[in-house]
């Protein structure tokens, strides 16, 4: 079993290594060797991952951005600037996305704003005529997810989240593999988020820095004064994000997901948790464990941030060909069979099969999928294809963020999910959580 044997097998794997072919042909012309069209970009959000992002898109063959959106005007200049070096004409700086979906030139947007932004963004991109590629987590609320489908299917929009190991063959191999039985009946899977990190301090209130729109920045989110901490660590608050278990688990779960053959939702859940290790009044947890019931099999997700002798794949395991040290890799999933146990990383560490001796029987060594998923959103924008992350299957992998966070927030109860109805029956304040948050103007339209 390896991966060129098995791509060669998959149309699927075939197209995606073909789509990362195209991938670091740099032109100043924003053509590129062999383009056939030009896709002309918009940057929303000009933070660290969206500058990364955008920077990788410039290297695919006929991309260039002609808008960087921030609310923090210096961060959409500054992002405007690093992205000019490498094209013909220098992208405009904005503060307000709408700006840029107001330009017919524009046919897709790379948002990459905090959570709360995910929904309402892609809906007005998508009401727009835009393409969306939205990173992870895909949503903040279970029904902002469903608004994000909704909105794809009826303006026949591409829609792909960054979770970019949909992108990477090995993930193709692993879900072969389990599928041919060689695992056994997989009847327990352990998905592992286990970080490094510290004790957390609450900021003061302050003045509005010059060039920040608060208001636009906040958008649904509740009005509150400025404050820098939630400005430049929105992560650490319930109405951003989900912290850690939506920022990093999220990639496992979907990867997960994936390989298992993207199971529907399971039947019930419960968190277990709390501050933990650090004694201080910050709102999500720096440790929780998620249990969910899919009837057939247990699944467990442990994520926290008070474990620094935990590590993240180096990166001579995520691009190179070294394993991971699987007992002390911070994101590693365990698939227990009836007859053997797989190890799976992501982002480019992949996968090994060992019996019970400890002999590894199977293996597919990968590489960081970025390569191959951003390319696959140009990919599908000039071919009209769903991509390789869709709105559609990305969803339910959020969905098991929102489903544990709001059995954490309810009090740490077993809650049990009727996926039909898309809510719990038995608790209604846990409904509320799955709902969207709305705040004036910013509020999903009634009709998408």
């Amino acid at each position: 079993m390896n991966r060129r044997t098995f791509v060669r097998a998959s149309a699927r794997g075939g197209a995606l290594l073909a789509a990362g072919s195209a991938l670091f042909t740099v032109s100043r012309t924003g053509r590129g060797q062999g383009a056939q069209e030009r896709v002309v970009l918009a940057l929303i959000g000009a933070g660290g991952r969206g500058s990364q992002l955008a920077g990788n898109f410039q290297q695919v063959a006929g991309v260039e951005f002609k808008y960087v959106c921030d609310a923090f005007l210096p961060r959409a200049e500054a992002g405007a600037k690093t992205l000019a070096r490498n094209q013909a004409r220098a992208p405009q700086a904005v503060q307000d996305m709408r700006q840029a979906l107001d330009d017919s030139e524009v046919r897709g947007v790379v948002l990459a704003t905090p959570e709360q932004w995910h929904g309402l963004g892609t809906v007005w991109a998508c009401q727009a005529g835009k393409d969306v590629y939205v990173e992870k987590n895909t949503s903040l609320r279970l029904h902002e997810g469903i608004a994000m489908i909704e909105a794809a299917r009826k303006y026949q929009r591409v829609v792909q989240v960054g979770f970019q190991n949909r992108s990477a063959p090995y993930a193709l191999t692993a879900r072969d593999y389990i599928r041919s039985g060689k695992l056994g009946t997989v009847v327990l899977v352990k998905v592992y988020n286990l970080l490094e990190g510290g004790a957390w301090a609450a900021r003061p209130d302050g003045p509005v820095p010059a060039g920040l729109d608060w208001d636009l920045w906040l958008g649904p989110a509740p009005e509150v004064p400025y404050n820098p901490g939630r400005h430049f660590g929105w992560n650490d608050w319930w109405d951003y994000c989900g912290g850690a278990f939506s920022g990093d688990a999220s990639h496992q779960l979907d990867l997960t997901r994936m390989v298992l053959g993207d199971p529907p939702a399971p039947r019930s859940v419960i968190c277990a948790g709390g501050r933990l290790g650090w004694s201080d009044a910050r709102e999500i947890p720096d440790t929780m464990v998620v249990t969910y019931d899919y009837g057939d099999f247990v699944m467990t997700c442990e994520s926290g941030t008070a474990m620094p002798y935990m590590k993240k794949f180096p990166n001579e395991v995520r691009y190179g060909n070294q394993w991971p040290h699987w007992p002390q890799s911070s994101c590693r999933v365990e698939i227990y069979g009836t007859r053997q146990l797989m190890y799976l990383g992501r982002h480019g560490c992949g996968w090994q099969a060992m019996e019970a001796d400890g002999k590894v029987v199977a293996e597919d060594k990968g590489h960081f999928p970025d390569k191959w998923h951003q390319p696959n959103f140009i990919d599908c924008i000039r071919s009209r294809a769903r991509p390789n992350g869709d709105i559609e299957q990305t969803h339910q992998s959020a969905c098991l963020v929102h489903l544990g966070v709001a059995s954490y927030r309810v009090g740490r109860k077993q809650l049990f999910f009727d996926e039909a109805a898309r809510r719990f029956t038995n608790n209604d304040d846990a409904n509320q959580l799955l709902r969207p948050l709305a705040r004036g103007r910013y509020r999903l339209p009634e009709t998408i």
